[in-house]
Order: C-alpha cells, then sequence, then structure tokens
C-alpha cells in the first residue's frame, strides 16, 4: 500500500527551487495538492509531475524550510528516487551559491561550465 511520505529538507527558497526544477527539464507548478492513498491529500506550494503522472510536492514547515512530499514507494518503482532528489539539492545549491556570489562578490565573474 503506498502513501504519501514527507521528508524534511533544508532548502527554504521556492523561487531557486522552482528554477532549480526548470533547469531539470521539469515543469514546476505552483499550489495545489498531491494526492495520497484513500483520497487524502497534502497541499503543496509547489509541485513537479514526473514520468508516468508521479508528483513530487514541497511545503512550508514551521522552521521556514521546505519539506517534500511524495509517494516514494511508487516512485521508486519507475526511478531512482534517491538520484533524482540528490540531484535537484545539488542544482538547488549551485542556484543559492551562484546568488549568495553575485550579491557579495558584485565585481566578480561567476560562470558554471559541465
Amino acid at each position: 500500500m503506498s502513501h504519501l511520505s514527507i521528508l524534511p529538507t533544508v532548502l527554504r527558497d521556492t523561487d531557486v527551487l522552482a528554477a532549480a526544477l526548470a533547469g531539470l527539464g521539469l515543469v514546476p507548478d505552483w499550489g495545489g495538492q498531491l494526492e495520497g492513498f484513500a483520497g487524502s491529500g497534502e497541499p503543496v506550494l509547489l509541485r513537479v509531475t514526473l514520468e508516468g503522472g508521479l508528483q513530487l510536492g514541497w511545503r512550508r514547515q514551521p522552521d521556514g524550510s521546505l519539506a517534500l512530499i511524495g509517494d516514494l514507494q511508487r516512485l521508486s518503482r519507475s526511478l531512482p528516487v534517491q538520484r533524482l532528489i540528490s540531484t535537484i539539492t545539488r542544482r538547488y545549491a549551485t542556484a543559492i551559491a551562484l546568488a549568495y556570489a553575485e550579491r557579495h562578490f558584485a565585481t566578480a565573474r561567476v560562470s558554471v561550465a559541465s
């Protein structure tokens, strides 16, 4: 039986997260709800639809961080979930670091090459 899992993260900025998701070819959708088992659901600030119609979402926690929400059991059947979450987190961290560098080192030139 599948259900929605809620995982705390260190992510805080939804705009940076949305840009990171878009950079990975995912289409961020603001607001809405992720459907769980037996009609239950979780409201989210941001969500993406993955292959097969499965979704991941993020909601704000009381401490200001974003929690990841998704049916990880079903997702793991069709794709490597740990790798996907790691890729999203790395992309987010890179965007945060570049924004910090731009704010604090205005005369520096920063670029990313792959």
